[in-house]
């Protein structure tokens, strides 16, 4: 039987269990309600890669699936590629989580093919609801981070500020315009995974820094395969290498990374502010003009900031509720 995990034990309703169906035997290794759910958060995390300011690993950290995402992807080594050289499927499935990753990529794709242009469209025509709502989520996960995370140590604050200052510095830096040439673009996707992969640092943001978010989200849109291609190369490298010091960190020095990554998400709230001013702008290869810097303000219009704050509730919310969906079990999955 199935457990939904929203409600508490005493309260729990009980679902008959799926058939399995497995990808590549033709039986289904994980339940279809938990494979569905993994799905949506792959979505909520290639949702949120999209946006300047918010990381997919924060979704994959608030969601209880980190450990087995970080660890998921460390198991893709040069033994992994010699068992898929030979075609051994037998082996990769039992050195992989190919069901986790099956979903989780799944609900990412999606979403990133799905919604990139949606959101570019909301970043001209909405941009102070739409950043209220992501400044909700950042500090929604910092709230439910921290609550995982206490008590807190004099280590513990030491980590947590200089973190969130190390965040805020990095993410003020400006802009600049790296060549739009493919080996720019291979470093770019290198370079952003890192940040996507750690709770907080959003790697859309560095691709803003490094001149890189308009081209790539371009080539999404357009589906220039040749780009995206290399993109994917540089996270591969950056990915197989940084996950790695990820992984040591956590199972090492496990509560102080974890309060280190709740200060990594407080520093990145400056991105995410919804009340911003433009300094200089660029015409991208549609003709359209595009901010390139931008600075914090407060608000002019005091009429826009009930429904500001409204929907920071709400990003808020989000963050909860996607922490309830996801099943204990998920964890382990």
């Amino acid at each position: 039987m199935i457990v939904l995990p929203f409600f508490a034990p005493k309260h729990a309703l009980l679902l008959p269990e799926f058939p399995a169906i497995h990808p590549l035997t033709g039986t289904f290794p994980m339940h279809l309600l938990r494979y569905l759910r993994l799905m949506l958060v792959g979505f909520v995390m290639g949702a949120a890669d999209l946006v300047p300011g918010v990381s997919g690993g924060t979704i994959a950290f608030i969601c209880g699936i980190y450990d087995r995402f970080i660890n998921g992807i460390k198991a893709f080594d040069l033994e992994a590629l010699r068992m898929a050289l030979r075609f051994d499927w037998r082996g990769l499935n039992q050195k992989l989580p190919i069901p986790f990753f099956l979903a989780l990529g799944t609900g990412l794709l999606t979403a990133i093919f799905s919604l990139s242009h949606l959101l570019s469209q909301l970043f001209v025509t909405h941009p102070i609801q739409l950043w209220s709502l992501f400044f909700g989520l950042v500090l929604g996960s910092i709230l439910l981070l921290a609550h995982d995370t206490w008590v807190w140590r004099p280590l513990d604050w030491i980590a947590f500020v200089v973190a969130a200052l190390a965040t805020y510095w990095l993410v003020g830096l400006p802009v600049t315009q790296t060549p739009p040439t493919l080996p720019f673009v291979f470093m770019a996707g290198a370079i952003a995974i890192c940040a996507m992969i750690l709770p907080g640092i959003s790697g859309s943001y560095l691709l803003v820094i490094m001149g890189k978010y308009q081209q790539i989200l371009e080539a999404v849109s357009t589906r220039d395969f040749l780009t995206l291609s290399v993109f994917i190369a540089g996270i591969g490298a950056g990915v197989l290498s940084f996950v790695r010091v990820v992984s040591w960190l956590l199972r090492t020095y496990r509560h102080v990374t974890l309060v280190a990554l709740t200060g990594i998400m407080a520093g990145a709230l400056r991105t995410v502010w919804p009340w911003k001013s433009v300094i200089s702008t660029r015409i991208n290869s549609k003709g359209v003009e595009v901010p390139v810097q931008e600075i914090n303000v407060f608000p002019t219009d005091t009429s826009q900031i009930p429904l500001s704050l409204g929907l920071l509730l709400v990003g808020a919310a989000l963050v909860l509720l996607l922490a309830r969906i996801a099943a204990p079990s998920d964890k382990t999955a």
